[in-house]
């Protein structure tokens, strides 16, 4: 396993605490530091990894999405909306006066 290159020591552990506005107990403090101390050892080994002409990826399906035409319609259920209305007239909603 890889040195760690930042120590995580108790001071270190309190003023991380206090920046982040959290009473964390004098006891847990020690045990908090070693594992502070093992994410920072273990993002030291992703450091290692070879990534030398590997381009930067925000997804990991290379698959596209299939787009449909953009047609502009009334869709071609008037009848079939204008059903499920509890008022209508002629091809319109009819609904109760809200404002005077």
């Amino acid at each position: 396993m890889i040195a760690c290159l930042m120590s995580i020591d108790q001071k270190t552990v309190a003023k991380i605490a206090h920046l982040a506005r959290l009473k964390i107990p004098e006891a847990e403090q020690n045990q908090l530091a070693g594992e502070l101390g093992k994410i920072l050892d273990w993002i030291a080994q992703l450091d290692e990894v070879d990534v030398a002409g590997i381009a930067p990826l925000a997804n990991v399906n290379d698959a596209f999405l299939r787009g449909r035409e953009d047609v502009v319609n009334d869709g071609g259920k008037l009848e079939d909306i204008l059903a499920n209305a509890p008022s209508k007239t002629a091809d319109f909603f009819t609904v109760p006066k809200v404002i005077e």
